[in-house]
């Protein structure tokens, strides 16, 4: 039988990134919708409308205002709660090294939510505009797994080449299936990029070759049962356990769940979407992002404000 647990859907927001290639204002936090809608906005929006009822920003604490100000919009059948991800929340006897500037990656982000999530729960990053299709495909597949060994999680998929950026490389989980649709593997690229008509990319221990433009990929948006939690803390320590003195290493969830799918811990789902996936990765991707929001409230998929009037 499943441990007891809330039935409702948790939505995690991974807002406590750097900026470090975006400049000036913190990309989570710009206005980059028609009435100053914060990208994240959307991700709310479209979350609620396909049965979310709870919200959690992992945030910067220099952001926390800001959000807790969009909790207080909510409507009152959804919950909101911001936590910090901090570079110093590790294991006990585990010192940060001195050099190290950032939190520890997405992975860890995740944890720092851990003592608000008791549901159902699913990943997305703030800075990423994913479509109303995937929220709901999510929300179907969260409300309809059945708890079993091991554990089921899922994916949003999309096309490789419909999810690159015109002006800096991306990084994305490139993902192989098996014949059940169930994800083999999903291998972080970094650095992808198009030229003369070519996908290239790295893989972590730094090899580079084609990629092919039609391969799923993971936007990290992601969905799990609540005993992910203690998995990917379990994963952590191992990798404090081997990296913990690089100040540049990240603990990133696409990595953790290749790893747990491999040691068969998990099952992962992969859930293909035809919706438009956009996403501010530097400075110049923002009039881009900017223009396909107001097409989508031209079009009627969005009121001019997600705020009312």
């Amino acid at each position: 039988m499943p441990p007891d647990f809330d039935m409702d859907l948790t939505l995690i927001i991974l807002a406590a990134g750097l900026s470090s290639r975006y400049g000036g204002t913190l990309k989570q936090v710009d206005g980059v919708g028609p009435s100053g809608e914060f990208l994240l906005d959307y991700a709310v929006h479209d979350a609620v409308r396909a049965g979310f009822t709870h919200v959690v920003f992992v945030a910067r604490s220099d952001i926390e205002p800001a959000l807790r100000a969009r909790i207080a919009r909510f409507r009152p059948d959804v919950t909101g709660d911001v936590v910090c991800q901090r570079l110093e929340d590790l294991p006990a006897g585990v010192v940060p090294p001195p050099d190290r500037v950032k939190p520890w990656g997405t992975g860890q982000a995740v944890l720092a939510a851990a003592g608000v999530v008791r549901a159902p729960f699913a990943v997305v990053n703030a800075d990423d505009f994913y479509g109303a299709h995937a929220y709901r495909a999510m929300a179907d597949h969260l409300s309809r797994a059945r708890w079993t060994t091991p554990h089921p999680a899922a994916m949003i998929g999309y096309r490789l080449g419909d999810t690159l950026s015109a002006n800096a490389g991306v990084s994305r989980g490139i993902c192989s299936l098996r014949a059940d649709g169930h994800v083999a593997r999903v291998v972080e690229t970094f650095d992808i990029t198009e030229r003369d008509g070519r996908l290239r990319g790295r893989t972590a221990e730094g090899e580079t070759g084609d990629l092919d433009p039609d391969a799923l990929v993971s936007m990290n948006f992601w969905g799990f049962q609540p005993p992910v939690i203690g998995m990917l803390r379990d994963r952590f320590a191992r990798f404090l356990a081997a990296s913990a003195g690089d100040p540049s290493a990240e603990f990133l969830i696409s990595t953790a769940v290749d790893e747990l799918v491999a040691a068969h811990d998990l099952t992962l789902r992969a859930l293909p979407t035809d919706g438009r996936w956009c996403g501010m990765t530097s400075r110049a991707d923002r009039d881009v992002v900017a223009a396909r929001l107001a097409g989508h409230v031209a079009g009627g998929e969005y009121p001019p404000s997600l705020f009312g009037a």
